[in-house]
């Protein structure tokens, strides 16, 4: 059998650079590194695996008890995204459950999930959970790294060793949709920045409890660019009478939208969104919202943790009930009058 493990020498050998430099760049030491050779050597080292190796001696030697919280520091959060509710609704609650556990939470925002692979050696971290990933890249990861990791919200197809921990997303949608079909709504909409993953389940579901296949209009992410789209369409927003956003936020955005543009929520158009993140009950109208309760979703992650400590073949895919919470945002539907 080949021996493929590479030492720092080794990589300083294949690029003619000095054990220091390369030594320097795996611990993140870079401020006196040019950019080029920081790429270079980072290649190499994925090239030849000698993260992925390094990160399983060190896990093997003993535990940092540090639990890294990756997030996607994706573009529609616009350079916020610890400011996002949920988000940080969902690093409250893992916070206290890791310090219950007594342990150590550390952060880390990614553009790309590669990335994860140097930053969980580079800390020699226990265990991981990624947040906001809907790609089909988990399996690739699980191959490079032996550190337990919990995927939360996943779309992609377990083949092992992972541990992916959603939702009910459709029941969450259908549960709105049934809401608004109770209170005598016939013309509702759905507002999402995407078609796949969570946000169609949520659609599907919102049509399924509608009864009926409603309006999806796909919303620009960034907040100028979205008000420009709601001027746009506001005379056609006003044909509504309520309104699904597939997330707090977006929900709170398009109610303040409508307020400012001499919309009455919920007199003409109700609105309704997901997550119940605390902002909810902190505006007026306070917001109808499909609830995911993430103080079981962290307590839920560490077990799964655990488990894959114990057994790193351990595997599951565990899917959480949502339950909506209904508040002054949506109400009754009475014709309008013109």
């Amino acid at each position: 059998m080949k021996d493929n493990k590479v030492r720092i020498a080794d990589i300083a050998d294949e690029l003619g650079l000095s054990t220091a430099t390369v030594s320097n760049v795996i611990h993140g030491k870079t401020k006196k590194i040019s950019d080029r050779t920081v790429e270079m050597v980072q290649r190499k080292l994925e090239e030849r695996q000698y993260i992925p190796n390094m990160a399983a001696t060190l896990l093997a030697q003993n535990d940092s008890r540090i639990i890294g919280v990756m997030l996607n520091n994706h573009e529609k959060y616009e350079g916020r995204v610890l400011e996002d509710p949920f988000v940080a609704s969902v690093l409250n609650d893992l916070a206290n459950e890791i310090e219950r556990a007594g342990l150590f939470m550390m952060v880390k925002l990614t553009d790309h999930i590669k990335e994860i692979v140097r930053f969980a050696s580079m800390w020699n971290l226990d265990g991981m959970v990624i947040i906001g990933f809907c790609e089909d890249e988990y399996q690739r990861l699980r191959n490079q790294i032996r550190i337990p990791f919990v995927v939360y919200d996943g779309f992609f197809e377990n083949r092992g060793r992972i541990c992916n921990l959603t939702i009910d997303d459709y029941d969450g949608g259908r549960q709105v949709g049934e809401h608004f079909r109770q209170l005598g709504h016939q013309n509702v909409l759905c507002l999402a920045d995407n078609k796949i993953c969570m946000d169609l389940a949520r659609y599907k579901g919102f049509c399924a409890g509608f009864g009926e296949e409603v309006p999806l209009w796909q919303i620009p992410m960034q907040t100028q660019a979205r008000h420009a789209f709601y001027r746009e369409h506001l005379e056609e927003l006003r044909q509504f009478s309520a309104i699904f956003a597939v997330s707090d936020v977006y929900a709170v955005d398009v109610m303040q939208f409508l307020l400012r543009n001499g919309v009455s929520v919920p007199e003409e158009i109700s609105v309704a969104g997901f997550d119940d993140s605390p902002i909810c009950g902190q505006i007026f109208p306070s917001l109808t919202s499909v609830r995911q309760n993430n103080s079981l979703r962290a307590r839920t992650t560490l077990e799964m943790l655990r488990a894959m400590k114990t057994d790193p073949a351990y595997q599951a895919d565990r899917c959480l009930p949502v339950t909506l919470v209904p508040r002054e945002s949506t109400a009754k539907y009475t014709k309008k009058t013109v």
